[in-house]
């Protein structure tokens, strides 16, 4: 469809020369990523984390940061581009889509994260092994990301959050390996949505981990733990092979 396509929103029956077309237009923005190195010498694997709906890169750095052994990767925590603040505060918080021009903004998104994982990539010195990791709406970031940009990923840890409904099985058989976790009184990713997710993944293919824990709609410490043993598992079998 063409960038400027098109429809009438408003006709008003009484005026022949009266109504309203929505139009669209590519308009170049700035996004943000915050990246934590350790000291530790020579390519490091690379993890990339997308938050949830109403946070920012901060919030999911801090969720990363939680993780054992996550001292071993370079971690990059990416912001959403259509920012906001938090009601009546001066917090700047981000989203990454809603359901207006959704294909559009998808390919914007992802397109977004390319450059950023390219930038960190130029920047410092990393290794072949990237894992994406999201919270919440950031899972379906995670999963658009690993089967859209050109570089081979590891595996995608997914809390939270559903697998996209676009994504079909020769599109998901990109990823290798994935971790979903789930809390048990989640009421927004179900029993249901998890068992489904988990149908799908394994007819593409992919080796599917879950971890479930007494938590409602979080990434609780039980769950970085199982994320720590995933982490490690990649980094080993990545520089072995």
């Amino acid at each position: 469809m063409p960038a400027n396509a098109g429809r009438v929103l408003l006709d008003n029956p009484c005026d022949n020369h009266w109504h309203m077309i929505e139009r669209t237009i590519r308009a170049a923005t700035h996004g943000r990523y915050l990246v934590a190195v350790g000291s530790e010498p020579g390519p490091r694997p690379l993890l990339v984390g997308f938050h949830g709906y109403a946070e920012s890169a901060e919030t999911e750095m801090n969720r990363l940061q939680t993780v054992n052994g996550i001292n071993h990767w370079i971690v990059a925590a990416v912001q959403a581009l259509h920012r906001f603040y938090r009601g009546r505060t001066n917090e700047v918080v981000a989203s990454w889509m809603t359901s207006q021009d959704r294909t559009r903004v998808i390919a914007d998104n992802c397109a977004y994260v390319a450059g950023v994982i390219d930038a960190v990539s130029r920047e410092w010195a990393v290794d072949r092994t990237l894992v994406l990791s999201g919270f919440s709406q950031g899972v379906a970031m995670a999963f658009r990301a690993a089967t859209s940009i050109a570089r081979p990923v590891s595996g995608v840890i997914a809390c939270g959050g559903d697998v996209p409904p676009e994504l079909d099985a020769p599109t998901l058989a990109r990823i290798p390996t994935v971790l979903i976790g789930r809390g048990l009184r989640d009421e927004w990713y179900t029993a249901e949505k998890l068992a489904s997710d988990v149908q799908r993944l394994q007819a593409a293919g992919v080796a599917v981990q879950t971890a479930t824990f007494d938590a409602g709609h979080d990434w609780p410490p039980e769950f970085s733990r199982a994320v720590s043993l995933f982490l490690q598992r990649e980094r080993e079998e990545n520089h072995e092979a």
